[in-house]
């Protein structure tokens, strides 16, 4: 088994697929220590639903490896997957080349990464000092160096009160948080933070232009009042997930162009045999308890196909969405039972919405339920474990 990514997903699914006996499991990271994005946390709270107590990011990434390597996996490290083969089998580079490694099933766990300043569509010049929060962690927690003093904040995701408080931890002091929209996408309490930090909170704005020759000199924000110009010497550009596909481009793997991740069945079968696929790969984003659970979930998938005890692909129902305001949902293929199945449709809408999610089969509703939702919000649905033999709908009628 080869699993790439020693995120929390990745590590949870070689612990577990060691604890089931599926045979030798080789991790593949290409940083130079296990543990994904929490590695580069320092604040809590991790690992409640895992280990039952609260943890620092750090300590919670040290604690997922060891528990991998105490299973029996082999983690490389500072090792690239550079391609994808049928077999299956990677092309590998690493501290001692490059190198090819094949596998019974291989396990895509590569993660997701915060949107570019290109892809936001920002103008302006291209001084230094603009980074996503990923790179703000790793500075602050890892190298011990403070990249900026008063910096603008994009972004009110979840992720996004992280980077202030990784902020306050290195003695960082933000000058405005963005918002482009009308509210805080994370859930309300969270909106307390930059308020008890004493950091104007803007919404409606964006920023339209980033100025400064050698660093950051200032920002253009365009907001309910016009353009107006900003004094700040950073820009931190926060949440704006997509998942990291980049080595599923020549791998013949169909991505969803809704979730940016790979399309998976019920199992997180890809549509490329003997490739899995779990964790924030397919969708962004969720938290580091959640891909770990996911993690879990796919080693007894994946054990399970170890054994040919798992259903044809082909008799999986294509779920289609009929609803603009349904962002995208997975997985996208359903069974209706079978040892590490998804037991919930997972989705996300484009705007907050009230309403009763429907799950039909031709005129039949087989699940439903109501929500108050809003994005980048997990909303999800309970499958049925009995269902039809047809395609199934999944609708949203709004109500007020």
């Amino acid at each position: 088994m080869a699993i790439i990514g020693a995120g929390p997903a990745g590590l949870a699914a070689a612990a577990e697929l060691g604890r089931l006996g599926a045979g030798r499991v080789t991790v593949i990271e290409r940083e130079p220590v296990p543990g994904g994005i929490p590695r580069h946390c320092g604040h809590s709270p991790f690992g409640m639903r895992e280990f039952h107590r609260i943890l620092s990011g750090q300590a919670y990434a040290a604690r997922l490896a060891a528990a991998a390597s105490a299973a029996g996996a082999t983690i490389l490290c500072d090792t690239t997957a550079i391609a994808l083969h049928d077999g299956p089998a990677l092309d590998l580079t690493g501290p001692d080349g490059a190198f090819r490694l094949n596998a019974r099933a291989v396990l895509l766990a590569t993660g997701t990464r915060e949107s570019s300043r290109v892809q936001r569509l920002i103008g302006g010049q291209k001084p230094g000092g603009i980074i996503p929060t990923g790179a703000l962690q790793g500075l602050v927690h890892l190298n011990h160096q403070i990249p900026f003093q008063r910096p603008v904040v994009l972004g009110t995701e979840l992720v996004s009160f992280s980077a202030l408080l990784t902020c306050r931890q290195a003695g960082i002091r933000p000058v405005a948080m963005i918002e482009p929209g009308p509210r805080i996408v994370a859930r309300a309490p969270s909106g307390l933070l930059p308020r008890l930090m004493g950091i104007p909170l803007r919404m409606n704005t964006s920023i339209a232009a980033i100025h400064g020759r050698d660093r950051v000199t200032g920002v253009t924000l365009s907001g309910p009042e016009g353009e107006t110009h900003l004094d700040c010497d950073g820009v931190l550009l926060t949440g704006a997930f997509r998942s990291e596909t980049a080595l599923l481009a020549d791998a013949d793997a169909v991505i969803d162009p809704r979730s940016t991740g790979p399309m998976i069945d019920s199992f997180g079968r890809t549509f490329t045999p003997g490739y899995f696929a779990a964790g924030n790969l397919l969708r962004p984003v969720e938290t580091a308890g959640a891909c770990w659970d996911e993690g879990r979930r796919a080693a007894h998938a994946i054990h399970a196909w170890l054994q040919d005890a798992l259903p044809d692909p082909g008799q999986g129902l294509p779920l289609f969405l009929r609803s603009d305001t349904i962002r995208y949902a997975l997985p996208q293929v359903i069974f209706p039972d079978g040892p590490g199945r998804h037991q919930q449709i997972q989705l996300r809408v484009t705007r907050p919405v009230r309403g009763i999610l429907k799950l039909r089969q031709g005129a039949v509703v087989v699940a439903s339920r109501k929500i108050d939702a809003r994005p980048e919000r997990r909303v999800t649905l309970a499958l049925p474990k009995t269902l039809l033999n047809a395609p199934l709908t999944l609708t949203l009628e709004e109500t007020a």
